[in-house]
């Protein structure tokens, strides 16, 4: 084994940073932000956890150990899907690479979403590339792979892009949906003819820059009618990487599911001990506190089963022991459901339970990069890779960026606020953006105004309690309606001061599109093409130089 210190991550990166952790922004799960600050104190759910990503090159003897899958007609397939897709040399170097006994893959995947989806993907592919990068800096062999989630099926989630627009502003775009790929996976969906004409509407929406042009082409070439969701997505994503070695890996592809019929028949015949110890997992993340990711009900199969008309659906168990195809009268036995998983393996496709362990059967996989969600999953899955007798995959959270450009940046030192100022929504920096840079005269009068209200009410308070207590506690009560209606008032001022001062509402609106939106943050919704239309492919090479893959918090990246 060679040495296992990683050199710390040397950003070439002139960019200026700040770390907010995660715990100080909202709607983050206990489990994940335990999992963050110590992943060793939670090693009942996480076997593999380690204290730092410089750990997992000590996983690769026992990754290689368990590894079987035959690498040559694995890298075959992987080489005629890449060309497909329209990657680079780097990527068919690294299929190579992968052919070797002694290569190990880093992994991180995501679904098919529309233009890639939100920037969180990109980060995570870059967040493997990055590790890939590391080990080989080390004289270890690593290939990222990105495993493109094509045989989900929620369409609604992966159908939208949101893209800022010149004015700051969040555009939405929209596939439509052929009423007969309904039930479908996504990877299989067309594009509908409508939406080249979406694709030539967005050139209006950009900022003039000298890279419009190119994306709004590429766009149009990548995300044509008639092509599937799951290629237009696959080959944007090489588009993006072409650069930088990454495996795009399908695994709707037919032969695919051949290799990885093995684990599809131990998931199928194994699979009452699997949700047995799923249902068992959940009860006791639930009595440690942490609510598991995953509803897990006795009834669960690890597998979905695809009809004749490629529809993919659920497996329930029955009260006999028997299996039934939802919405369907097609019923199983666990036997022939093994056998099924044997000789019609693209009958089936993984649940999210059992997705890594197929994702860690077809590669030697040493790590995989994820979200917070997925590190949740983790901590029920790990069960299934203990029943499927599988090394347990380490998980390491993604990148995680919001990037600040220099108008945003102005606004923020401008109206003296801190990005976590943002957490508590646009309503809540009214009162002091109004108060002190709008109309501070104004709401000096309120002030005012609460004051004197405030000092009389105290001194008819004295005399009533004097003459009737009784009065003194319908004062009080009284009181509180008062101050409440100027404090209603005050609200609606600010309100109006906002709409009426268009330099301003224009500047905060388009910091909340762009750096809080909806609630959340950047990368949960804005679309990477965003930024590559202001800055070309120059923003992949510096979210690259910027990441640090020692660093656990959300990174603010001021370009």
């Amino acid at each position: 084994m060679q040495e296992t210190g990683c050199p710390p991550t040397t950003s070439k990166s002139k960019l200026r940073f700040e770390t907010v952790d995660f715990a100080d922004i909202p709607a983050q799960s206990d489990l994940f932000l335990r999992y963050q600050s110590n992943p060793l104190d939670l090693e009942k759910y996480y076997p593999s956890a380690i204290s730092s990503h410089v750990d997992v090159a000590n996983r690769i003897p026992e990754v290689l150990g368990a590894y079987s899958v035959d690498r040559e007609a694995l890298c075959k397939i992987l080489d005629e899907q890449n060309r497909d897709f329209g990657a680079g040399a780097k990527t068919f170097e690294n299929i190579d690479l992968l052919g070797g006994d002694d290569t190990v893959a880093i992994l991180t995947g995501q679904q098919a979403g529309l233009f890639t989806g939100p920037l969180y993907t990109i980060y995570k592919a870059l967040s493997a590339i990055k590790m890939a990068t590391c080990f080989r800096e080390r004289g270890l062999k690593a290939v990222p792979v990105f495993w493109a989630a094509t045989e989900d099926h929620d369409f609604d989630e992966i159908s939208r892009a949101f893209i800022l627009g010149h004015g700051g502003e969040q555009i939405e775009f929209k596939l439509g949906r052929p009423a007969e790929s309904e039930g479908l996976p996504v990877g299989e969906i067309p594009i509908a003819d409508t939406f080249a004409e979406e694709i030539k509407d967005l050139s209006s929406f950009l900022p003039p820059t000298e890279f419009k042009d190119d994306l709004v082409d590429g766009l149009s070439e990548i995300w044509m009618p008639g092509r599937t969701i799951g290629e237009a997505f696959c080959r944007h994503i090489q588009r993006l990487f072409e650069n930088y070695g990454l495996i795009v890996v399908d695994p709707l592809d037919v032969q695919l599911k051949k290799l990885v019929a093995p684990i599809y028949v131990e998931a199928a015949t194994r699979s009452e001990e699997i949700v047995g110890a799923l249902v068992d997992r959940s009860a006791e993340l639930e009595s440690d506190g942490f609510r598991p990711q995953v509803l897990i009900t006795p009834d669960y199969f690890p597998l979905f089963y695809h009809t004749d008309d490629g529809v993919r659906r659920a497996l329930r168990q029955k009260t006999d022991g028997k299996y039934r195809v939802t919405e369907t009268k097609l019923e199983f036995s666990g036997a022939e459901l093994a056998d099924l998983a044997l000789n019609e393996p693209a009958r089936f496709t993984p649940g999210v339970m059992l997705r890594p362990v197929v994702q860690d059967y077809l590669f030697p996989t040493v790590c995989y990069f994820g979200g917070g969600a997925e590190i949740s999953y983790f901590a029920q899955n790990s069960e299934v890779y203990r029943i499927l007798e599988r090394p347990v995959t380490t998980i390491l959270h993604r990148q995680s960026f919001t990037v600040i450009d220099t108008k945003h940046a102005r606004t923020l030192e401008k109206y003296d606020l801190d990005f976590v100022d943002l957490f508590g929504g646009f309503e809540s920096l009214l009162p002091q953006i109004v108060e002190r840079f709008v109309n501070p005269a104004s709401s000096r009068l309120f002030a005012n105004a609460e004051e004197e209200v405030n000092i009389e009410l105290d001194r008819l308070d004295l005399e009533l309690s004097r003459i009737d207590p009784t009065l003194a506690a319908n004062l009080a009560t009284r009181r509180r309606k008062i101050l409440y209606h100027i404090s209603a008032l005050r609200k609606k001022f600010h309100g109006v001061q906002i709409e009426r001062d268009e330099v301003v509402n224009r500047q905060l609106k388009s910091l909340f599109a762009s750096l809080w939106p909806g609630g959340q943050l950047q990368e949960r919704s804005v679309n990477v093409e965003s930024f590559t239309a202001r800055y070309g492919p120059y923003f992949i090479d510096w979210i690259y130089d910027s990441i640090d893959l020692g660093e656990r918090g959300h990174r603010l990246l001021y370009l």
